[in-house]
């Protein structure tokens, strides 16, 4: 895949096919996250569970919970529907951190099949860009950007969810002496956003 096909392909399948070797296994747990967490309200059996799975992307959740993931990826699994496969992801209890390779594909393979609408391929294709970027330009984020003022504010924003809060990052950045276009740009810019946004991860030191 070339940079130009990236930037226009609709196809969210394509273009996790090419991120084998070029990602970690925490981006796409939180990849798949955010493609499956709108199917299940508050209320639903993995909606807390996908709180978990979070948890365990950062290395956060004690070993207790970890294991809950397994009967939860268990239960997907056996589910079935469209999007079993971002929920087995989102849900199991280890991915490996480095030779990505098989589940990439697995992955790539199950979002084909998701896919049933155009509407459907736009969002993964969205979540893609918000979480993984640019991998043709991957951008390296001055020290002398990472103030207190922008690191305090991409914690809350990763924390609360508040991706409303970008632009205000955006500004913080620039005041810091950051002009990378593609940084504000996606601060300020339309598209969606969620955890793992490939923004606040470089002001978090993320990967």
């Amino acid at each position: 895949m070339t940079e130009a096909e990236w930037r226009r392909t609709t196809d969210p399948g394509a273009m996790l096919d090419f991120l084998h070797g070029r990602s970690s296994g925490r981006k796409l747990r939180l990849f798949a996250c955010a493609c499956c967490r709108p199917l299940f309200t508050k209320k639903d059996l993995y909606h807390g569970a996908l709180d978990v799975a979070e948890e365990v992307a950062e290395g956060k959740a004690p070993r207790r919970r970890v294991r809950e993931l397994e009967l939860y990826a268990t239960m997907a699994m056996e589910d079935g529907g469209p999007l079993t496969w971002s929920v087995s992801f989102a849900l199991a209890p280890d991915l490996p951190k480095n030779g990505l390779n098989r589940e990439f594909t697995d992955a790539a393979a199950g979002l084909r099949k998701g896919v049933s609408e155009e509407e459907d391929a736009a969002r993964f294709v969205g979540l893609l860009r918000c979480v993984f970027g640019n991998p043709f330009r991957p951008v390296t984020f001055s020290p002398s950007w990472l103030t207190p003022t922008a690191v305090s504010l991409a914690e809350a924003i990763y924390t609360d969810r508040a991706f409303d809060r970008l632009p205000i990052l955006a500004d913080a950045l620039q005041d810091a002496g950051c002009e990378n276009a593609a940084i504000l740009g996606h601060c300020r810019g339309d598209g969606v956003h969620v955890r793992g946004c490939w923004v606040v991860d470089g002001v978090l030191g993320k990967g």
